[in-house]
């Protein structure tokens, strides 16, 4: 049987037939849909980890204990869950384990770029890249049996174009996993101190060197010849890209991109006039064929180093040097010029109880060392009302930091003010607030609580009260984990109700030592809330566009028919917060009720 599936379905289709226990992961675009689609089968336990670093873990204790498991995450991800990986390496595993990570060249929806092909290399484990959805489920299923093979976890690589493109899958049927036997109490390979640690240093160099001859013979890497005058080295979505975009030319295909193949390289550059290398980001595979001795005659001085790449992009690039083959209808069609098409930055949902926050610190004029998630917009005009944001959790550090080198006049007028969201700070804020109150530090902590993973979809999190599979559980209580850590101030507020915003800000301000302000209220998207829209007086209206600061898409302008321009509410767009209505200084917003009698 054959569906269309994602690559996303398509790994998660993949861990179920390979007979994959164990499923974990964190939530992050462009991975997210994995475990999404994981936890449609039955057989397979999944759950949603607190970070990362602990969804690693997880996984690779079930393998330990012999079962298959697999971890996936966002490219981001990876560096919290660099610790244990680094670790993993040396004491490999007992079951399969696989760790997917999704890149996200373009930067579509991530704070950097990174190029995770190099945490294979950092980890020496070995790294597989499919480049379609029938890849994705074929390499997931291969990858479990070589890590199986070399006492290994092994890396599948994906990127956003293959995470989330579909095409057909050949499906089959699910490999049923045998029985845990017991756990294996061997010390000398599952404890890492440091004699035992050499030993097993040994061990992975040994295992790095079979790996290197299977990559050489595994079809997973194969030569592909076409016309011999242009030979081309690419994985993933890249070689998709250049095969559309030079179809006569020879291609080295790499579905196990580390190791890499060398003596296979070597009988494809014998067999090849000119070698260009096609890979989006770092040049990973350049750099190992010219420092190997392999002339390369192409590579990043012709195609981009940023970004991410396209058919027609691999074409005009290449075709710089006069290729014979190329796609000349590809190549002549021009960069699309987008200089003039409208921005449409992104923004808040209507209703999002994060506007109001961020409306009154633009008023208030605050510093905001701010944080991943939604309500990271906040730093767009109109709100502009965050001036940092590095990495999940890094506002709370950040602004403690800031805080203890500023004197006594600029804490005065300038004291910054930490914006974190619930699930990132029980992912990685938690930290950083223990931290301040240990060090006496001085640092506002705003958790925006909406009790969900609102940016990657609305996944839920310790403080939603509910498990992967909707199990009912514990919900956390911030306000007991803030106790618990010594927060001797603790405020709670409304997040629409500007006036207690303002009030509940200034009073933090002006309160020496730390303080956390939990605003709560559930995302509108998430938990279906829903209220009657308001409405604008035409006649009452001055146009003065007050209103137009909190950012919302549900107001727009009109003209009257006077000629003067006046703000009007989109019914249908309009969640009925009210938040608008209080920026209004003549009235001119009305509550349904009052329009209704």
């Amino acid at each position: 049987m054959r569906e269309i599936l994602s690559g996303n379905e398509a790994i998660a289709r993949g861990a179920w037939e390979a007979g994959v226990r164990f499923a974990s992961a964190y939530p992050g675009t462009p991975s997210t849909e994995i475990l999404e689609t994981i936890a449609d089968y039955a057989d397979v336990y999944s759950e949603w980890c607190t970070n990362e670093k602990v969804a690693l873990e997880t996984a690779l204790g079930a393998a330990v204990a012999g079962a298959r498991a697999i971890c996936s995450m966002k490219h981001v991800g990876v560096n919290v869950a660099a610790d244990p990986l680094m670790t993993a390496s040396y004491v490999g595993i007992k079951g399969g384990l696989v760790l997917i990570s999704a890149d996200d060249p373009a930067m579509h929806s991530s704070q950097n770029e990174q190029d995770n092909r190099n945490y294979a290399k950092f980890s020496k484990i070995p790294l597989l890249e499919p480049s379609d959805s029938q890849e994705c489920k074929n390499f997931l299923m291969q990858a479990l049996d070589i890590s199986e093979e070399f006492d290994t976890p092994v890396m599948l690589r994906t990127t956003t174009r293959i995470s989330h493109s579909k095409s057909i899958v050949e499906l089959g049927e699910r490999r049923e996993p045998g029985n845990i036997t017991g756990l294996e109490k061997t010390a000398s390979k599952y404890t890492m101190l440091p004699g035992f640690a050499r030993a097993r240093h040994v061990a992975v160099e040994k295992r790095f060197t079979a790996l290197q001859v299977y990559s050489n013979h595994t079809p997973l890497n194969r030569i592909e010849m076409g016309d011999p005058r242009v030979g081309i080295v690419a994985s993933g979505a890249a070689y998709a890209y250049a095969r559309e975009a030079y179809p006569q030319a020879s291609f080295l295909k790499l579905g196990m991109s580390y190791p890499l193949p060398d003596a296979l390289i070597a009988e494809f550059r014998g067999k090849v006039e000119k070698l260009y290398v096609v890979e989006e980001l770092d040049p990973f595979f350049e750099e190992h064929l010219r420092a190997t001795g392999v002339k390369v005659d192409g590579g990043k001085y012709l195609l981009p180093l940023l970004g991410e790449f396209d058919p027609g992009l691999v074409a005009r690039s290449l075709a710089c040097d006069g290729l014979p083959g190329v796609n000349e209808e590809l190549a002549a069609v021009p960069t699309p010029d987008r200089t003039d098409l409208p921005l449409r930055p992104p923004t808040l949902c209507p209703g999002c109880s994060h506007r109001g926050v961020f409306t009154v610190l633009n008023r208030m004029k605050i510093f905001v060392s701010g944080d991943i998630g939604c309500y990271t917009l906040g730093a767009l005009p109109p709100l502009a009302s965050m001036h940092s944001c590095v990495c999940m959790g890094a506002g709370i550090g950040m602004a403690h930091g800031m805080a203890k080198v500023q004197d006594a006049e600029t804490k005065t007028k300038d004291r910054p003010v930490a914006v974190i969201g619930d699930s990132t700070f029980l992912h990685s804020g938690m930290t950083p607030l223990l931290n301040t109150v240990w060090n006496r530090g001085e640092t506002v902590t705003l958790i925006l609580d909406n009790r969900t993973t609102a940016m990657t979809g609305g996944q839920d999190n310790p403080g939603s009260g509910k498990t992967l599979s909707g199990a009912l559980t514990p919900a956390v209580d911030l306000v007991k984990i803030c106790e618990a850590f010594g927060v001797p101030t603790i405020i709670k507020m409304d997040p629409y109700n500007l006036a207690q915003v303002e009030k509940s800000i200034g009073e933090a301000l002006a309160t020496p030592g730390p303080v956390v302000i939990i605003a709560q209220a559930p995302c509108v998207l998430e938990y279906k809330v829903k209220h009657e829209p308001w409405v604008i007086d035409a006649e009452e209206c001055t146009g003065c566009r007050r209103c137009l600061r909190v950012a919302c898409i549900a107001l727009g302008l009109v003209n009257r028919e006077d000629g003067k321009t006046v703000v009007q509410i989109d019914q249908t767009q309009c969640n009925g917060c009210g938040v608008c209505a209080q920026m209004c200084k003549f009235e001119a917003i009305k509550a349904p009720a009052a329009v209704n009698g």
